[in-house]
């Protein structure tokens, strides 16, 4: 059986690494943390594309992905399908809606339009919560025969060496490891909240006034900021006063909600995505840089780099 590993265990490697076993091959996935350290542990996950680039690749994958989530609908592992508002205008990349299912996108009626919006979708899209999802990925990778270790790495060389073939999902991490400075972070900021009667929602018109609140089983998360380069890790309460004074403006709710946790992750956003071969180390196929559309594009990109990857061998 040929082999291969996979670096970095959050949404982008746990399904590259599943992707390359349905493919045929024995994968090992390495990484600084498991997946329930990651950043893709923390966030929404609800299917949208945003910020990331290329916009033609990104929407062939995140279309992709949709029609994967489908397939990916077990009991208890977290994926669903729900309505989800998305607000946009003149400026909005809205590419991707006219590829979605016949039957899953309509315009939005004035009685769903959150305060000031003047258009919006509703689509029926994917949310895999990701406390129930990423365990769901790492235990199936593991009962195909895959195996997991902690490992820290800090150069493209030690990347090369890890085996003949390597995939370099280390997110944020690649910045370092590749010293590429075209990867920055992307702060984020959410409230986790008790759950709340109402509809799924994304406003992302302007920069650096991302307004956003998913629905989920047992929470909703209420989002968010997007701030370019910041690497704070730690939750301001100035981010969190703004993010509720935006979740009230906008009339979805008529008081605060209870707030469960403040989490804060840096989304690895990138002028385009890396996917590729490396050019000094050929073993290495590239796959960061997503953005905030990890969980939007993830299978897509799974599934296209295990093609290329068998293809070349």
């Amino acid at each position: 059986m040929r082999q291969i590993t996979v670096a970095g265990c959050g949404i982008i490697g746990l399904t590259s690494a599943v992707a390359l076993q349905e493919k045929g091959w024995k994968v090992r996935l390495i990484a600084k943390e498991r997946f329930d350290n990651t950043v893709s542990h923390k966030v929404g996950a609800i299917w949208f594309p945003f910020a990331i680039q290329p916009v033609e690749k990104s929407t062939r994958w995140s279309i992709k992905t949709y029609h994967k989530y489908t397939k990916e609908q077990f009991p208890g592992n977290g994926v669903s399908f729900i309505p989800f508002t998305i607000v946009y205008d003149t400026t909005s990349d809205i590419s991707w809606a006219q590829r979605l299912p016949a039957g899953t996108i309509r315009p939005a009626e004035n009685k769903e339009l959150p305060s000031g919006a003047e258009t919006a979708y509703v689509a029926i899209v994917p949310l895999a919560e990701p406390p129930l999802y990423l365990p769901h990925l790492f235990q199936r990778f593991i009962s195909n025969g895959g195996s997991f270790e902690k490992i820290e790495i800090k150069t493209l060389k030690q990347l090369s060496e890890l085996d003949n073939l390597v995939i370099n999902c280390t997110g944020l991490g690649a910045k370092f490891i590749c010293m590429d400075e075209e990867l920055i972070p992307m702060r984020g900021q959410i409230l986790r909240t008790e759950v709340l009667d109402v509809q799924s929602c994304v406003k992302s018109i302007r920069d650096g006034a991302l307004s956003y609140i998913i629905r989920r089983n047992n929470d909703c998360i209420i989002g968010g900021t997007d701030y370019l380069n910041d690497w704070n890790m730690n939750a301001s309460q100035n981010d969190t006063d703004l993010i509720i004074s935006r979740f009230i403006s906008a009339g979805l709710f008529p008081k605060p909600p209870v707030i469960f946790e403040e989490v804060v992750g840096l989304r690895p956003k990138r002028s385009e995505v890396r996917f590729t071969f490396d050019d000094q180390y050929p073993n290495i196929f590239h796959n960061y840089g997503h953005g905030g559309s990890g969980f939007t594009v993830a299978w897509g990109c799974a599934l296209e780099l295990a093609e290329i990857i068998s293809g070349s061998c």
